[in-house]
């Protein structure tokens, strides 16, 4: 529940600040070992049943943290086991990026269909009149279901005047829109791998927090600690995650307290990559392929392609912002080290790719960076207001918006091309993209211009996000509003396209060499 300062997120916060408190202070395996204790205190009522599992636990998240594996839970292992691995300046995290901690998994039955007390006993019992297999029988006045028959038709639940039936469904593969969750033998939740796209839908909906994802928080301190100078580009769904003080004009001294060298804006990057995709598709479509998918969103676009390998060409083959802007920094600045802070966990798998890893050295989401904002004490309202950051376009702050990429490559061909009509079908949430692209196989969709979003509203809806998606919608449009310019094209930056074609000519050219290895 973003916006609400719940157990579950205060409990992620205490996790992220501890470990980002480590790092500053150059703690190594012995204090990590203590953090779940500093963690869940002796003082305080535990968030579960008991003290020692939660501090079990804890120190689960400590590791995800801190990038490793989870560990097994039939032998003893410490917390800081194999942390000499990770308490370095450069360390990605161990595969697979989110999991489950199985002794916090309530073990949330599948799909059920159940009867409440809500149930009045009523005469006419139109739930077991309209039930197809006859799995409603009445006890003492009171619908019962059998189970073992129930085919969770739903038809019960609507023929109910007092709302009585109910169908419970284990959120975490409920907000899965590929299908990579189910139960395991025991009947903890288990994520398939092969499927998983690390959008982070589960981990947020979770309320048990059972679900973490893996993380360099440790890392990029220590980089930085030991005298890199490690650039921050930071997403635009940025825009009021952190509060009303902390403004565009003291992002800079905000970010440098943390330690970072500089920061740049990945709207700048989705400036450049809205230009690239309304080339492509001027170029491509209809003749070369039927439609074009943007390629912003790695959730999306790994769905597509794993779903629909006929048309993985037709996924755009523009650079995604994180990637333009943090190659056009390692550019100008040979040597140093970038860190994309934002809202989403699949830019961590992103991230992790051969092709990329060695420009994106660092990812991190709003979520963990607050706690190091936590760990480092910073007053926001104390910084002083200096040059602003905000400089690319209007329709660049509108990537982190669902329907806000079309949108952008939509003006820029409008402007570049008046008498060219470009139909957009959009969706977010991975089960209707599925569809999205269901229908464009299908046919539907030819010459169109497909935007997907792995996450509810966009961006700003992301797994790593803290703001409830209306707040995060009203402070991107001021983003927005504010910026100087509307369309990317006169961005400041659109002198940079030489660069981004030699950029991406030497990204494909080393895909090419990785995929014949």
């Amino acid at each position: 529940m973003k916006g609400v300062t719940t157990d579950k997120r205060l409990l992620r916060r205490r996790v992220f600040e501890e470990v980002a408190r480590l790092a500053y202070e150059n703690g190594g395996p012995e204090e990590l070992d203590a953090l779940p204790y500093k963690i869940v205190p002796l003082t305080e009522e535990p968030f579960r049943d008991t003290l020692y599992l939660e501090r079990a636990i804890a120190g689960e998240r400590v590791r995800a943290a801190m990038g490793m594996s989870l560990r097994p839970i039939d032998k003893y292992t410490p917390t800081s086991y194999g942390s000499d691995l990770s308490m370095i300046g450069e360390k990605y995290y161990e595969p697979p990026l989110i999991d489950i901690i199985k002794i916090a998994c309530n073990r949330c039955p599948e799909k059920r269909v159940i009867v409440t007390d809500a149930c009045q006993g009523c005469l006419e019992h139109p739930c077991k009149e309209i039930c197809p297999k006859d799995c409603i029988s009445i006890v003492n006045g009171r619908s019962v279901i059998d189970q073992e028959k129930c085919i969770k038709c739903g038809r019960c639940m609507t023929a109910c005047s007092y709302s009585a039936i109910i169908k419970q469904e284990r959120p975490c593969s409920k907000a899965c829109g590929v299908g990579a969750i189910h139960s395991d033998e025991h009947g903890h939740a288990e994520i398939d791998q092969d499927k998983c796209v690390s959008c982070g839908m589960c981990l947020a909906s979770c309320p048990f927090a059972a679900i973490v994802d893996k993380g360099q928080i440790y890392q990029v301190i220590r980089a930085m600690e030991e005298g890199a100078d490690v650039y921050a580009i930071i997403a635009p769904a940025i825009a009021g995650q952190f509060g009303k003080s902390l403004t565009d004009t003291k992002m800079l001294e905000a970010f440098g307290i943390l330690g970072f060298k500089d920061v740049a804006e990945v709207a700048v990057g989705a400036d450049l990559c809205t230009i690239e995709e309304a080339e492509h598709f001027l170029r491509e479509v209809p003749e070369h392929l039927p439609f074009m998918g943007t390629s912003c969103c790695p959730a999306w676009s790994i769905m597509a392609k794993k779903n629909f390998p006929e048309y993985a060409e037709t996924i755009s083959m523009a650079l995604t912002p994180m990637v333009l802007t943090a190659r056009l920094i390692k550019k100008r600045n040979p040597g140093c080290k970038v860190c994309f802070i934002g809202p989403c966990l699949s830019k961590k798998n992103e991230a992790s790719r051969r092709t990329v890893k060695s420009f994106v050295d660092f990812t991190l989401t709003f979520e963990e960076v607050a706690g190091m904002f936590a760990a480092k004490n910073v007053d926001f309202d104390a910084l002083e207001e200096k040059e602003p950051l905000r400089k690319a376009s209007s329709d660049g702050y509108g990537f982190a918006r669902s329907g806000g990429v079309a949108q952008a490559v939509v003006n820029h061909i409008h402007k570049t091309h008046p008498d060219r009509e470009v139909k957009v079908a959009r969706a977010e949430g991975l089960a209707e993209c599925k569809k999205m692209m269901m229908l464009a196989k299908a046919g539907k969709y030819d010459g169109y211009l497909l935007e997907g979003m792995a996450c509810p509203g966009g961006c700003i809806g992301g797994a790593g996000t803290m703001l409830p998606l209306q707040k995060a919608d009203y402070h991107l449009g001021v983003s927005q509003e504010e910026a100087g310019i509307e369309n990317s094209i006169d961005s400041q930056f659109a002198d940079w396209l030489p660069t981004v074609e030699n950029l991406e000519k030497e990204y494909f050219e080393a895909e090419a060499a990785v995929n014949k290895n």
